[in-house]
């Protein structure tokens, strides 16, 4: 894959459809350059969790160019959009789209995101067509790096999706143990948003639930775009389970929170890392809020010492505080420059030896080394848990102050 000459480059390209930006500013003629692709649901109900994600890219990159870029070439953004205000949150048909613009920008020699399963599963059969290698920071579904899916996720040539997160085969199970483990609960109703995502999440925490010993009393499934659930929680009401769980994204999410405090008030609430972002906390609303658990598919380390300096640089570039997920973005720029910078030591820096690079990476990063299996799973297992708590020192967004850390889930 050739690189780009900055000779020719300008200050700002606008690209129709969801391309937001491809900044490439003026430079001397001998600097070189090449592109990550970023793909994100910036429009729509996790816009806010996106923004997150974006910048703990954005920083990544920023600190990289500041000493000199990756291998010596300096690292453009092509910043793209899978949300849609149609869907109302990421929408797949984008980013299948998305993924043929990077593809065709000979420039783009591996990419960060995308941030939603749905997404992923749209956009890699067409990277590998292009043999484009991504990363990335929240896709969870287990299906895409397995060997049973090969010949859908990636059927040209070696694997070209990685991740900094573990997958819903851990988040789904650690859950159902933390239900039966930690809180001691005996009964669970669940409830999924139809999305690749949530339908996948929920289908490993009933199975490893039903292991462990939970009554499952029921499933449904919700469409995310209905304004009221309150029917099928009455339903489930009647039934009077320990606990809810829920695999679904903000859309259907923030709903949930709202009407299920008025409904089943009582009954323990629990999800993935769906229901870890500013805008549950923001549009869901306290006293909704409060009390509800969730997930995230990495080792929480916002409150990590040794990170602290990174987060109060990122708080001050962007006024908001990070989540972890904007930790895995960051991580995944920094695979990305790894693999470059060691290729270019050997060669020219195209997508394919990049791509090889990344898969023998070994990486220090924010949340540890980072290293990947055969298939593109992060080595790493780690799922941690939270629960809302509402801190009025903070503001309501706030992810660090008003998700509380409660460990890490329990694995077998």
């Amino acid at each position: 894959m050739p690189v780009f000459s900055r000779r020719s480059a300008f200050a700002l390209l606008l690209l129709s459809g969801s391309a937001l930006s491809l900044l490439r500013p003026a430079a001397a003629a001998d600097e070189k350059s090449v592109t990550i692709g970023v793909d994100l649901p910036l429009t729509g109900t996790q816009a806010d969790t996106a923004n997150l994600v974006r910048w703990g890219m954005q920083s990544a990159v920023d600190e990289l160019n500041a000493k000199g870029g990756a291998g010596g070439y300096h690292l453009n953004v092509l910043m793209l959009d899978d949300g849609t205000t149609t869907a109302g949150q990421y929408d797949p048909a984008q980013a299948a789209i998305n993924a043929r613009k990077m593809v065709s920008d000979t420039t783009v020699v591996a990419a960060i995101g995308p941030m939603n399963s749905g997404s992923a599963k749209a956009m890699t059969p067409i990277l590998s067509q292009g043999g484009l290698a991504t990363i990335t920071p929240s896709s969870t579904n287990p299906d895409l790096t397995s060997p049973k899916f090969a010949a859908i996720y990636h059927p040209v040539g070696p694997v070209i999706f990685f991740r900094t997160v573990t997958t819903d085969a851990y988040q789904g199970p650690n859950m159902a143990n933390f239900f039966a483990e930690t809180l001691k609960l005996k009964s669970v109703y669940i409830l999924d948003d139809s999305g690749a995502y949530g339908v996948g999440l929920a289908d490993a925490f009933e199975g490893q639930a039903r292991k462990k010993g939970l009554t499952v009393l029921g499933r449904d499934r919700l469409d995310p775009k209905q304004a009221d659930y309150s029917a099928i929680l009455t339903k489930i009401k009647s039934l009077a389970p320990d606990a809810l769980y829920v695999g679904a994204d903000a859309q259907a999410g923030v709903k949930l929170m709202k009407q299920g405090y008025d409904i089943i008030p009582s009954v323990v609430k629990g999800g993935g890392d769906g229901f870890f972002g500013p805008e549950l906390l923001t549009a869901g609303g306290f006293p909704a809020a409060e009390g509800w658990y969730s997930t995230i598919a990495s080792p929480h380390v916002t409150e990590n010492p040794d990170v602290a300096p990174w987060v109060q640089t990122y708080t001050d570039k962007y006024g908001r505080q990070p989540s972890d997920y904007a930790i895995t973005a960051y991580d995944g720029v920094k695979v990305i420059a790894d693999a470059i910078d060691r290729v270019a030591k050997t060669g020219p820096v195209t997508r394919a030896a990049v791509r090889t690079a990344i898969q023998t990476a070994k990486v220090p990063t924010l949340q540890g080394v980072v290293s990947f299996d055969e298939n593109g799973d992060l080595a790493s297992r780690t799922v941690s848990v939270f629960q809302i708590k509402h801190d009025e020192k903070f503001a309501a967004g706030d992810v660090i102050h008003q998700y509380k850390y409660i460990g890490v889930a329990p694995q077998e």
